[in-house]
C-alpha cells in the first residue's frame, strides 16, 4: 500500500512538472481531453476484447493520467481538486453499500442493484434512467437502459419471452418494409435491435462483445479473400459476387 501511494504522489508531481514546463500540456483543456479520453477509453476496451493483460496494464495508467490531468485542470480552475475527487467516490461508495457499511441485509447481487438504484433516488435523480449518459454507444446504452429497468421489476420473466417479443418485432419489421416507409422501417428495425440485446442479455452474454466478435471474423475473413485474390493477380472489385462468395467459403471452411 504504501509503495502504491509513493507511486501515485510521484504521478501527481510529474503532472505538476509537465503542466507547467511542457508547451503541450500547458495548452490543454477539458474539451481538448475530452476526444484524448475516449480514444483512451477505447484502446482500453480493445486490450479487455483481446485479454492483453500487458495492454490492460498500459491503458489503465493512460486513463489514470487522464484523471489527474482534469484534477490538476479542475484545481487551477478552482472548481473541484484530486482530494475532492477521491472523498466523493469513497462517501459514494459507502452510502451506496448499507450492507457493508450499515445495516440492510441483502441476499444476492440483485438486491445490492436494486439498492444502488433506490439510494440514487433518494440523493435526488428523477428517474433509474438518469444515470445513463446520452453520449454512450448505441449498444451499450440500451444493455444500460436494459438493466437499469429491471432493478424497478420492469422486466421479463424468462427468454421465452423475449424469444416471442423478437418474433413479434420481426415481424412488424417485415410489415414496415411492405410499406415502404422508411422511417417506419428505421423504428422497428431499431425495435429489433434493442429485442436482441435483451435476448443476449436474457443468454447472459454481452451483445456488445458478440457483435465485436463477428467484426473481427468479418475482419479476418475479408481480408483473407484479398490476399487470396492477390495471390492469383487478381483484385475483389473486378470479381463477380459468386466468385467473392466462393472465396468466402473457401476462408470460411479453414476456420
Amino acid at each position: 500500500m504504501k509503495e502504491t501511494a509513493e507511486q501515485f504522489v510521484r504521478l501527481i508531481k510529474i503532472m505538476d512538472d509537465l503542466r507547467e514546463k511542457c508547451p503541450w500540456d500547458k495548452k490543454q483543456t477539458i474539451e481538448t481531453l475530452r476526444p484524448l479520453t475516449i480514444e483512451e477509453t477505447y484502446e482500453l476496451v480493445d486490450a479487455i476484447s483481446e485479454k492483453d493483460w500487458k495492454g490492460i496494464q498500459e491503458e489503465l495508467g493512460d486513463l489514470l493520467l487522464h484523471i489527474v490531468f482534469y484534477a490538476k485542470i479542475g484545481n487551477e480552475c478552482s472548481e473541484f481538486s484530486l482530494k475532492d475527487i477521491i472523498e466523493g467516490v469513497c462517501e459514494k461508495l459507502i452510502t451506496r453499500h448499507p450492507h457493508i457499511y450499515g445495516d440492510i441485509k441483502v441476499q444476492n447481487e440483485e438486491d445490492v442493484k436494486q439498492n444502488w438504484e433506490k439510494i440514487k433516488l433518494k440523493e435526488g435523480k428523477k428517474s433509474v434512467l438518469a444515470g445513463v449518459p446520452k453520449s454512450l454507444p448505441s449498444i451499450i446504452k440500451a444493455i444500460r437502459l436494459q438493466e437499469k429497468s429491471k432493478q424497478v421489476g420492469f422486466e421479463w420473466e424468462n427468454t421465452n419471452q423475449v424469444w416471442q417479443k423478437v418474433e413479434e418485432e420481426l415481424s412488424e419489421l417485415k410489415e414496415a418494409i411492405q410499406s415502404n416507409q422508411q422511417l417506419h422501417i428505421e423504428e422497428e428495425m431499431g425495435d429489433l435491435l434493442f429485442s436482441l440485446i435483451n435476448l443476449s442479455r436474457f443468454l447472459k452474454l454481452d451483445a456488445d462483445h458478440a457483435l465485436e466478435l463477428t467484426n473481427k471474423k468479418f475482419m479476418y475473413r475479408f481480408m483473407q479473400m484479398e490476399s487470396i485474390a492477390a495471390s492469383q493477380n487478381k483484385f475483389l472489385h473486378d470479381m463477380s459476387l459468386e466468385e467473392m462468395d466462393a472465396l468466402w467459403n473457401q476462408v470460411k471452411s479453414k476456420k
